[in-house]
């Protein structure tokens, strides 16, 4: 191997950690700065050598890439495994172990260098404590050897196998937005997730749709659930929560295998739930509820909202991001926002919450947003759904008419008033900061409890599941503390600069918001939507929203 070291340009001492083994360029840099034995390494392999069309897909590529590097990042390991010492005694290769889910990586990614294409490897090296030679034997023959394995057994196949998958998935994207359907389901596709969540559950029935739900999409065959208000039902362990948490999945492709390939959602969509002690501010929560004590509901904020205000708060914020599909399920709702009885109704006669069956209508009506809701335990929705699916031991029916006619109410709903759905909001620069008062050192960690602290912040995640990953809240973490850190804004347009970041994150690289000076956080990042950024900052309780 040749390093290529320090070397001088006009007097100036230029320093370039990286070693090539003929045309494999091996690039070291700290990971942080407290783990110098633990060094972040980017293989860079020109595509020449893998045989690949400079025209390629980067993210599908780099998705296919580092699943077939995992297989030999294990073999390495294999090697110098030695059980009676740990890691930092022996030494350890580390990469990223990706989720089923397709999407833009900092441990892969396609590479521009003097206008050749390189297919670039993230890992990180736990090098032996005291060990030189062994470190050594590591970086400069065992790696380089595995990488020339890699190159050599290159499933060009399989490669365009994963293409053609994703060309399909991004067909049935263009045509899910052009048409009267916010999802779809394959027939075939296995929903059921084993114990490990990464893969379909052994022996976990195929998917059939009703025949009268049936459509054929790009010529794929399966359930297609039309824009609207759709209820799923059935009894206990039929399968419900199941497909929702298949529909919830279908903002992203999958890969081969997952058995939720061709789970195709509205990409907008979000998982809605009650988030009992999360704060909220400054935002209109008015179309549910009407009124509260000694607080404003046009402007509602508080540091510890209720469920049914929490859940108030995700719907409305949701639709400020853009978000065309709400997926809901009772098990995770507020019972009070979704749903009121007539008997409750006479009961109750000064009621502040107007429930979720009283505006979900309106909501696809006024907004052109769509639900999906899982529902077991009341009728009250079936009159206000256009289509209701009856989920039995998994296999599912449409029972639209015969739900209608029991759901009938016994006498006409009362018109409500329509509701203000609008929100404008911007954030001032008042304590938006990843330096705690009084400090000068900043402060960012994703806590294992469910937390993201940064500067005065402890920001509640846990009631967010579109979140795919670990690497994906890591990447929201940088990126905020990024835009925190480079703004000279009194008022911030919040999405706007989100949007940028993101914007050049996708050209430019995951990596760029990246910051080795935090430690405690591993090497990897995923990139998020806008929903979850945005959904990450509406927690924050010192944040001031105008």
């Amino acid at each position: 191997m040749i390093y290529e070291g320090s070397y001088y340009v006009e007097g100036e001492r230029i320093s370039d950690p990286t070693y090539w083994n003929e045309d494999v360029a091996f690039h070291i840099e700290r990971t942080h700065k407290l783990t110098p034995d633990k060094p972040c390494i980017t293989i860079k392999i020109p595509f020449d050598r893998l045989g690949l069309d400079d025209r390629l897909d980067p993210v599908v590529l780099s998705d296919f890439a580092l699943r077939q590097w995992v297989g030999h990042m294990d073999a390495l390991n294999e090697w110098i495994y030695n059980r009676s010492r740990s890691d930092k005694d022996n030494g350890a290769f580390y990469c990223f172990r990706p989720t089923n889910a397709v999407v833009q990586r900092n441990a892969s990614f396609v590479e521009v260098l003097s206008e050749k294409r390189y297919l670039c490897l993230m890992i990180t090296v736990q090098l032996p404590y005291k060990n030189h030679d062994k470190a050594m034997r590591m970086l400069c023959k065992m790696l380089p050897k595995e990488v020339e394995e890699f190159i050599a057994h290159f499933d060009h196949f399989r490669l365009k196998a994963a293409f053609d998958l994703a060309n399909k998935q991004n067909e049935l994207r263009e045509w899910l937005k052009s048409s009267d359907y916010c999802a779809f389901i394959a027939n075939g596709s296995l929903l059921p997730r084993n114990t490990d969540n990464n893969g379909p559950l052994e022996g976990a029935l195929p998917f059939v749709s009703p025949e009268d739900m049936e459509v054929e999409i790009c010529g794929v065959r399966g359930m297609g659930i039309k824009r609207g208000v759709t209820v799923i039902t059935g009894g206990g362990y039929s399968g419900k929560s199941t497909l929702l948490d298949a529909l919830n999945s279908g903002i992203y492709n999958h890969c081969l295998g997952d058995g939720r390939e061709w789970v195709i959602t509205d990409q907008s969509a979000m998982e809605i739930a009650a988030e009992e002690g999360r704060a909220i501010s400054n935002i209109n929560i008015t179309p549910f509820i009407k009124w509260i004590p000694n607080r404003s509901a046009e402007q509602f904020s508080t540091d510890y909202a209720s469920g049914s205000t929490s859940q108030a708060a995700n719907i409305m914020e949701a639709i400020h991001v853009g978000c065309k599909l709400l997926l809901i399920d009772e098990d995770r709702s507020a019972t009070n926002f979704m749903i009121q009885d007539a008997k409750m109704r006479s009961l109750i006669r000064h009621e502040p919450i107007t429930p979720f069956t009283e505006r979900v209508r309106e909501l696809y009506e006024a907004m052109g947003v769509s639900s999906v809701l899982v529902i077991g335990g009341s009728g009250e929705f079936l009159s206000v759904a256009d289509q209701i699916i009856l989920m039995d031991q998994f296999a599912p029916k449409n029972v639209t008419g015969e739900a209608k006619k029991i759901g009938e109410p016994d006498k006409p709903r009362e018109r409500i008033p329509a509701a203000n759905w609008e929100i404008d909001r911007k954030i001032t620069n008042d304590r938006f900061s990843s330096y705690p008062q009084s400090s000068g050192t900043e402060k960012l960690k994703v806590s294992s409890m469910g937390y993201i602290l940064m500067g005065d912040e402890q920001i509640d995640i846990r009631g967010l599941y579109n979140i795919t990953s670990e690497a994906q809240l890591a990447a929201i973490a940088f990126l905020i503390r990024k835009i925190a850190i480079s703004n000279q804004d009194r008022v911030i347009p919040l999405q706007e600069r989100i949007r940028k970041a993101l914007d050049d994150m996708e050209r430019e690289g995951v990596d760029r918001v990246f910051s080795s000076f935090f430690p405690g956080f591993e090497r990897w990042l995923e990139l998020p939507r806008l929903n979850e950024v945005l959904a990450v900052l509406n927690r924050m309780k010192h944040l001031k929203f105008i």
